[in-house]
């Protein structure tokens, strides 16, 4: 009788914990719009690979060999090779209007020096307005030359070949690295956010005195709070998992039973730590900005 009576107090606080979270615009952007948000921002954000490559080509060989080379660009995934019959003094305009990223130059006498297997001086000019992103078009570049001189007659193949692996991500995309990293942040920030305010907004409404003045027990009173918190959280969880697969194309790999049971316990920790700060502080403003610092820091610094 005791056991059932506890349990309808529970039930109690946890139904009035929904009703105010179905009835608070700001509790509902903070479970349904804000890890949205948060993933695709930092998921774009965090991408450091160029899918896209515009390379305005000025070809004044115009050989067989010359297109040989471009060919290599053009099987490239990266490229998107284009002629430039443009002045050499009008590439700046290319980059500030984002028409190419990039500009090949080959000399006319690339087939006579190609052929002599002299050197041959071939002028590649990179838009490095953003650093990273020109580190990774020179590197794409200069594997594109090893290719194209790998294949080239009179090349000996060396001893040894050492090729590298990659299991689980042989693409080496970088959304696959940084996406579950994202989700695992994100969740920890959302779940300590939302507990953090539950017992101080009973503070500041003042229906926490008579809380405690009904018959219900401590425990009842955390447990009944945290029920709908977990749920929630589990739901995002849920979503957000969801859009990395569906948006970042993720792969899920493995045990999707353990990966729940995880979760839960990820997220119940987090939780716990959201209502811990929550019986420690006395306004919302002041909880939600604990909760930031003690989940956004440490996720980023020790990551």
């Amino acid at each position: 009788m005791m056991r059932k009576a506890a349990l309808e107090r529970t039930w109690a606080i946890a139904r009035k914990e929904f009703l105010h979270i179905v009835n608070d615009p700001r509790t509902l952007f903070i479970v349904i719009l804000l890890p949205v948000l948060q993933l695709v921002m930092f998921g774009y954000a965090m991408n450091l690979e160029i899918q896209r490559v515009d390379l305005a080509v000025v070809d004044y060989a115009d050989s067989t060999l010359s297109r040989e080379l471009l060919e290599h660009f053009v099987g490239s995934r990266f490229f998107k090779p284009f002629p430039y019959d443009g002045p050499l003094s009008g590439v700046e305009d290319l980059f500030r209007a984002r028409r190419a990223q990039a500009v090949l130059i080959i000399p006319q006498d690339f087939d006579r020096k190609l052929l002599r297997e002299t050197s041959v001086p071939v002028q590649l000019l990179v838009d490095a307005s953003d650093a990273n992103a020109g580190t990774l078009i020179r590197n794409y570049c200069e594997q594109v030359f090893l290719d194209f001189n790998a294949r080239r007659p009179g090349n000996l193949p060396v001893p040894f070949e050492i090729r590298s692996t990659v299991l689980f991500n042989p693409d080496m995309k970088s959304s696959f690295f940084f996406v579950p990293g994202i989700v695992a942040m994100i969740l920890v920030m959302i779940s300590a956010l939302l507990t953090s305010v539950a017992i101080t907004r009973e503070k500041e409404t003042g229906t926490l005195e008579q809380i405690l003045v009904s018959p219900i027990q401590p425990r009842e009173l955390i447990i009944g709070k945290v029920i709908p918190y977990i749920l929630l959280a589990l739901a995002d969880a849920a979503i957000i998992l969801l859009i990395g697969y569906g948006l970042f194309r993720v792969p899920f790999q493995g045990s999707m039973l353990l990966l729940a049971l995880l979760t839960f316990l990820y997220v119940l920790t987090a939780l716990s730590l959201g209502l811990l700060i929550s019986t420690r502080v006395k306004t919302q403003q002041v909880a939600m900005m604990a909760a930031q610092t003690a989940t956004l820091l440490p996720t980023l610094m020790l990551s």
